[in-house]
């Protein structure tokens, strides 16, 4: 690797110029052999997910972390106040504005770098992918100086510790006096999903700390005698990994039912991602007019924040004008659905999008990491997410890819671990 020059920011050479393979497959391997039984095919991971994980680290200034935390802490601070909750709660469903205590297990906020800071492009609940970084980050092994001190800057030792204060801290938020006994993992068909092996290092995480824990439909659960319940089994906590997050579709009735009942604890809840996640709330986020309501933390997210916009019939025509510096996204979507950049939206899609609930958002332009996939030089994109917790990090990590959003298709991309220099 050349030399870094010393006008060049650190971390932006390193993603330009090192392409030390950092990733120790045949531990990442084993580890997730531990944990994981055969039978269920998680141990082949590596094999069966090619695209998962990246072979190579990010790295991140030091400055940059600082100022991404700062963002999260205003959010958090401004979703904390009455004027906010008012604001947002307003175009969210019904069932958000039930308060039962929870703030939400794995926050996730999303950002990409640049010349003129992090810009935080959203903010997810049930951010997938936490356990497996966790994994992935042990993973790694020290192929330069950079990465070396690096890596012993990582204090992933801490991550079950901070995790397990997470699920008990929401546990106790609504049941002050009881004792968390059983989890219920539950996703729609979870064992198609792309992540279901994560699901099972979350159930292994719960049953080393004692609890009796299922991965789990929602049309096994039933609700009877004012219990929730699963295979016979009476759930206290529901780990929520549904992307329905109003508990609205068809097969989440049970569920939505024993949630208004007051019968179990969901994390997170409809309430988390209408204080959090809906997009429509980073047009409030973003508009200098909410400086009042979003309190001492205004000017860093006015800052942090690309500006956004509800699309709606008044302002569609002036948006299609500047739809090349845009990126619409529909306000409930997650995972890089139905998403489209401006400067590739056709008229048949934009007539679409006008009859959907988007939003318009500023385009944040993703810095790039360069790594070599099979002998050849590639850049491709990043985006670095910090998975918090009441405003604090439990874990940093990227995505490298190709494309226009995040995916795991890229050859050479997939989850990276994020390096503090």
């Amino acid at each position: 690797m050349p030399p870094i020059e010393v006008r060049d920011r650190r971390d932006q050479v390193l993603n330009r110029e090192c392409f030390c393979i950092t990733l120790d497959s045949d531990g990442l391997q084993a580890a997730i052999r531990a944990e994981a039984p055969a039978e269920n095919g998680a141990a082949s991971l590596i094999a069966t997910h090619p695209h998962l994980f990246a072979q190579a680290p990010v790295f991140l200034a030091r400055e940059d972390l600082d100022a991404m935390l700062e963002v999260v802490a205003a959010i958090e601070a401004a979703a904390a106040s009455p004027a906010y909750q008012d604001a947002v709660l307003g175009w969210a469903p019904e069932i958000a504005r039930r308060d039962f205590g929870p703030r939400g297990a794995f926050m996730g906020y999303d950002f990409h770098l640049g010349t003129a800071g992090p810009k935080l492009i959203e903010v997810n609940t049930n951010a997938g992918g936490a356990f497996l970084n966790a994994f992935l980050a042990r993973a790694q092994k020290a192929c330069c100086d950079e990465a070396r001190l690096a890596t012993r800057s990582a204090h992933l030792d801490e991550f079950e510790t901070a995790v397990w204060r997470m699920f008990i801290s929401e546990w106790e938020s609504q049941r002050p006096n009881s004792s968390l006994r059983s989890v219920a993992i539950v996703d729609d068909h979870p064992e198609e999903q792309y992540l279901f092996p994560e699901f099972l290092l979350a159930q292994r995480f719960f049953q080393r700390h004692g609890l009796r824990a299922l991965i789990a439909d929602p049309g096994e659960l039933n609700f009877t005698d004012g219990r929730l319940q699963c295979r016979g089994e009476t759930i206290d906590l529901v780990y929520n990994r549904l992307v329905d997050f109003s508990l609205g579709a068809g097969g989440h009735e049970v569920l939505r039912e024993a949630y208004l009942a007051d019968a179990v604890v969901l994390t997170p809840s409809p309430r988390n991602h209408a204080l959090f996640a809906d997009k429509r709330n980073l047009s409030l986020l973003s508009d200098p007019a909410s400086a009042e309501i979003l309190g001492d933390g205004a000017a860093g997210l006015l800052a942090a924040i690309p500006r956004t916009q509800l699309l709606n019939a008044d302002n569609a025509e002036a948006l299609w004008e500047e739809r090349k510096g845009l990126f619409f996204k529909p306000a409930g979507g997650h995972g890089g659905k139905a998403v489209y950049r401006g400067d590739k939206i056709t008229h048949r899609v934009w007539a679409e999008v006008q009859q959907g609930d988007y939003i318009a958002q500023e385009l944040a332009v993703p810095t790039e990491r360069r790594i070599k996939v099979d002998g050849e030089v590639k850049a491709l994109k990043l985006d670095v997410r910090l998975y918090t917790y009441e405003g604090s990090a439990l874990l940093c990590a990227a995505r490298i890819y190709q494309g226009q959003t995040t995916n795991f298709r890229t050859s050479g991309g997939g989850f990276s671990p994020v390096f503090i220099v």
